[in-house]
């Protein structure tokens, strides 16, 4: 029988997490360090991915992480980097889909604007729907048959309480402002997340055989910085009455990755405060 240590160590497992350079990725990192495995960062801009491992590093300095900046929308530079890890390494272990053109209220970011569903871009809609779901995808399928080989293995695709429900519009809006300067959460941001649950539900039967694990996790309102008029709208949305911390998804990614969970496959872990249940 293991004990508790044991049973959610994960010595020695190279995870890889996409969206390395974000807040959640590095919290995913912090999760595989403590359990004992060896964090791989991918991300295709290298600022946040060095930021984090500094960062990491302070706390934890004995860490082996690793950072490559890669396009997960190209499949050759996946399979580069899956050969590589197996040269280095011989095995690959775990998959933390995380990358996502996310669209946030505290950064400016591009999908996170002024811009109505009728005239919503079908450029933004593409590249959206490029890294969210078809790089989701591809790193399954490249970093996946390494783990269908291996007879075991572990993916975790990230989703959201709006891969579960519909954005609330309102909490988004400003008073005083015309409609046409409103801000909207975008399409392409519900129908990837949505989209991220299907995939989870088809790999964890496709691979049931094959011994690898696939399940999705639902963070929700993650509080960084927003201003506090946005903070006070959704909190009230929330049945617990505040925003998450970054920290609390890490015991619940460890868990996740373990062998604690070792029966579980296909299914939705949601961490939303009890939004989603109101």
């Amino acid at each position: 029988m293991k004990n508790l240590e044991s049973l959610f160590s994960i010595q020695g497992r190279v995870c890889i997490v996409t969206g390395g350079g974000g807040l959640i990725g590095k919290k995913h990192a912090e999760a595989i360090i403590i359990g004992g495995g060896v964090p791989v960062l991918l991300d295709v801009v290298p600022g946040g991915m060095q930021r984090n491992r500094e960062e990491l590093l302070a706390v934890y300095p004995d860490a082996a992480i690793e950072t490559i900046i890669c396009d997960i929308t190209d499949r050759a530079q996946l399979v580069e980097i899956k050969n590589n890890l197996l040269e280095k390494y011989g095995h690959i272990d775990a998959l933390i889909n995380n990358a996502a053109n996310n669209p946030k209220v505290e950064g400016g970011s591009n999908n996170l604007a002024a811009i109505q569903f009728h005239n919503f871009p079908l450029s933004i809609w593409n590249d959206d729907i490029a890294v969210g779901l078809t790089g989701a995808m591809l790193c399954a399928q490249v970093f996946g048959e390494c783990m269908t080989e291996q007879k075991k293995g572990v993916i975790i695709n990230i989703s959201s309480d709006y891969g579960l429900i519909s954005p609330n519009q309102s909490i988004y809006r400003k008073e005083g402002i015309p409609e046409e300067q409103q801000i909207v959460k975008p399409v392409s941001y519900s129908v990837v997340k949505h989209g991220i649950i299907g995939l989870t539900k088809y790999l964890a039967v496709y691979w049931a055989e094959k011994g690898v694990r696939v399940n999705t996790l639902c963070p929700a309102s993650l509080e960084n910085g927003q201003d506090p008029e946005f903070v006070q709208k959704i909190s009230k949305l929330i049945p617990m009455g505040r925003m998450s911390q970054p920290d609390e998804y890490i015991g619940t990614i460890l868990y996740m990755l373990s062998d604690a969970c070792s029966y579980m496959t296909g299914t939705n872990v949601i961490l939303d405060g009890g939004r989603t249940i109101w």
